[in-house]
C-alpha cells in the first residue's frame, strides 16, 4: 500500500522518499514548504495542510514537500545513522531541491528535527512551524526509551510489533483509536485513510505490518528524550535570529483532556519570547489533518512564507 514518492534523496544505503503534495504544478521560483511527519507516521500526513495552502495560494505557487523520514514508509529501507542528525542531513539535502530557502513545519518528533534543522542550518531554511513538538521536558537518567515512548504514543508504539490480515483491518484498528477514529469517520476521512494505509507493507505470508522500522523509531525517541542538542534547538535557532511559532494541541495523543502542552508547562519551559505561541482546539493528532487545526497550521506557514 505504499505510494510510490515524487523523487528520492540517494543514501549510501537505501534513499528518502519525498512526496510533492503540491497543489498543480510548482511555478519555476516557487516558495517551498517543508513537512516533516511525527515519530511513526509518514509525509502523507501533511495531506490536508498541503490542500490548503493549495486552495489559499492558487495551483503551483508554493511547493509542498513532505518526506518519508528514515525508517518509514517510502524510506523503510533507508539505511542509518537513524535518529534525528540524519534526518537533519536528508532535510537539507531536499533543500537543495527547491529554487528558495523552504520555510520548515514539523509536527510531534517533526517538530524537533525542524527546530534542529533551523539551529544546525540557519542558513538553509526561512523559519519553522513547530506544532504540537519541539520543546523537551527533563528526562531522568537512564531512561528507558521503550517504555517512555510506550507511556507517550500508546497504540502508535504498540502496532510495530503488530500484524494485520488486510488493510480493511488496519484502519479498522485505528477507527477504534479514540484521537485518529472520529477523524477518519469525518470529513478527512478520506486523506487520513490514505495516510494510515501508506504506512502498511505486506509481510509475504498474506499478512501487513508498519513500515516503520523499530531501531529507527528508538533512535528518534531517545534524540527526542535526552539528546542536549535537541532539546536546546530552540533556543539556539532563535539566538540565531530565526523566526519560529509553535501551535500546541488542547488535547492529547488519546484525545485526553490534557494535551503535551498547556500555559503552566509552557511557562515551565521558558519558552523564548521571540517565539510565537498560538493554542489550538485540536488534539495531537488531528492539529493536521481536519479543522481547526489544518486552517490555524496553515496560517502559520503562510506568516512565515510572508517573512521578508
Amino acid at each position: 500500500m505504499t505510494a510510490a514518492p515524487a523523487f528520492v534523496v540517494e543514501l549510501p544505503v537505501g534513499s528518502v522518499g519525498v512526496h510533492d503534495l503540491t497543489v498543480g504544478d510548482p511555478a519555476d521560483g516557487a516558495p517551498a514548504v517543508l513537512a516533516v511527519h511525527g515519530i511513526t507516521a509518514n509525509g502523507l500526513s501533511w495531506r490536508r495542510v498541503a490542500d490548503e495552502i493549495g486552495r489559499r495560494h492558487g495551483p503551483g505557487a508554493v511547493r509542498f514537500l513532505a518526506p518519508d523520514l528514515r525508517g518509514r514508509g517510502a524510506s523503510a529501507a533507508a539505511g542509518g545513522p537513524f535518529g534525528l542528525r540524519g534526518h537533519v542531513a536528508d532535510l537539507v539535502a531536499i533543500a537543495d531541491t527547491c529554487d528558495a530557502r523552504p520555510v520548515l513545519v514539523g509536527h510531534s518528533m517533526g517538530a524537533f528535527v525542524a527546530a534542529l534543522a533551523l539551529a544546525t542550518h540557519p542558513q538553509r531554511f526561512a523559519g519553522a512551524v513547530l506544532v504540537d513538538g519541539g520543546l523537551a521536558f527533563p528526562a531522568p537518567a537512564g531512561i528507558d526509551v521503550d517504555a517512555a515512548l510506550r507511556a507517550v504514543i500508546g497504540p502508535a508504539m504498540d502496532r510495530l510489533s503488530m500484524r494485520f490480515a488486510s488493510p480493511a483491518a488496519y484502519v479498522g484498528f485505528w477507527s477504534e483509536h479514540p484521537a485518529l477514529g472520529p477523524a477518519l469517520r469525518g470529513p478527512a476521512g478520506a486523506a487520513v485513510r490514505a495516510y494510515l494505509e501508506h504506512d502498511l507493507v505486506p509481510t509475504g505470508d498474506g499478512q501487513w505490518r508498519s513500515s516503520c522500522v523499530l531501531d529507527a523509531v528508538r533512535a528518534d525517541g531517545a534524540d527526542v528524550l535526552a539528546d542536549a542538542d535537541t532539546r536546546g534547538a530552540v533556543a539556539r535557532a532563535v539566538a540565531q535570529g530565526c523566526s519560529l511559532e509553535l501551535l500546541w494541541a488542547h488535547r492529547g495523543l488519546l484525545d485526553e483532556a490534557q494535551g503535551l502542552y498547556d500555559e503552566a508547562r509552557l511557562a515551565a519551559l521558558d519558552v523564548p519570547p521571540e517565539v510565537t505561541v498560538h493554542d489550538v482546539d485540536a488534539n495531537h493528532y488531528t492539529i493536521v489533518l481536519e479543522e481547526p487545526g489544518v486552517t490555524v497550521v496553515a496560517d502559520a506557514v503562510d506568516r512565515q512564507l510572508a517573512r521578508p
